[in-house]
């Protein structure tokens, strides 16, 4: 394996870490520290305040452990989820092993909390400030390889959106060049459905979750223009006239707007878009986790299941999505814009 160093396009910035991060050697008592909790152990030899550390959401701990990562192994080339991370892709939960590139001639192995993967070929990296992590188009391949088809559509699709000189039939022919065969066979069905139209990750979940469950693909980001004004709906089935939107709970938790406001504007909204649809289904991550709220809200707009359902692939999804989807709440870090 070689790695190209590609200084990369100057939209490429890393995310930074959420909290302060603290080498051990600069606490004098930092044993005492912990066991008081006013710190907390990020890794061996990295420390955080425990007041900070508690109120970061699970794929905000993951970003603290890898830059606490590259604090104790200077010249680390991050891949996977962490590449991911750093990047500004979407991260689903917080992620047990921090992962990244080995020199070639060695077996993959995990060491010290840190999953060392080696590849044949040649590998793309990118230099973020210092912070050395594989290319999007390799992470979204990695990703598309090794996890759950629903993740890596959520992944490559927020790729796209990051670099600007990817394209889907960039990420499907480095799938199929690569020396290694193994997971591109899986890889194709995310990599042939990538697109940067799907804004956020739950658009590319329910874009996966919609398929497993028998309905026909939508287009995306269809606009419809009424008296003037323009909407744009997430998901639009023609031949039915059904609008389907992914609705994140960010919509409706007082971040943006007052949750009353977010409410009011939507119904205003889907009264502009019943002029050209003949329903219009809403669905958020709890719908999706569950699957059933989110077949019975399509079926209820007028879509019909085309095809069988994928009951492997619907049963893993819930199973990621799983207690976080339930409680309603966010259940993957947004890409960043």
């Amino acid at each position: 394996m070689t790695l190209s160093i590609d200084p990369g396009p100057s939209s490429f910035l890393a995310v930074s870490s959420p909290i302060p991060l603290i080498p051990s050697s600069q606490v004098p008592h930092a044993e005492r520290d912990i066991a008081y909790g006013r710190l907390v152990r990020v890794r061996r030899g990295i420390l955080a305040p425990a007041s900070h550390w508690a109120t970061l959401a699970p794929w905000q701990r993951y970003a603290a452990r890898v830059h606490a990562a590259a604090m104790t192994h200077p010249g680390i080339v991050f891949s996977h989820e962490s590449a991911a991370v750093i990047l500004g892709l979407p991260i689903f939960g917080e992620p047990l092993e921090v992962h990244a590139q080995d020199t070639p001639g060695t077996t993959s192995r995990l060491s010290g909390g840190i999953r060392l993967h080696t590849t044949r070929g040649d590998r793309v990296i990118v230099d973020l400030g210092g912070l050395l992590v594989t290319s999007p188009l390799e992470t979204a391949v990695d990703i598309a390889r090794a996890r759950n088809g629903a993740v890596g559509l959520a992944v490559s699709d927020a790729a796209l959106r990051l670099d600007p000189l990817l394209s889907v039939e960039a990420l499907v022919a480095h799938n199929e060049s690569r020396t290694s065969s193994r997971g591109r066979r899986v890889a194709r069905w995310v990599l042939h459905r990538a697109s940067a139209l799907a804004e956020t990750p739950l658009e590319s979940v329910s874009r996966a979750a919609i398929e497993w469950l028998g309905f026909e693909e939508p287009k995306l980001q269809v606009e419809f223009l009424t008296a003037g004004v323009v909407d744009r709906c997430d998901m639009w089935w023609e031949t039915v006239r059904v609008i389907g939107e992914a609705d994140g709970d960010v919509k409706y938790d007082g971040t943006l707007q007052a949750p009353a406001t977010a409410i009011r504007k939507e119904k205003d909204r889907d009264r502009r878009l019943g002029n050209h649809a003949s329903g219009i289904a809403h669905w958020g991550w709890a719908d999706v986790a569950r699957l059933t709220p989110l077949r019975e809200a399509l079926r209820h707009a007028g879509l019909h299941q085309v095809n069988p359902e994928a009951s492997r692939e619907l049963f893993a999804l819930g199973a990621l999505l799983g207690g976080r989807g339930r409680q309603g709440r966010e259940t993957a870090a947004p890409p960043r814009d």
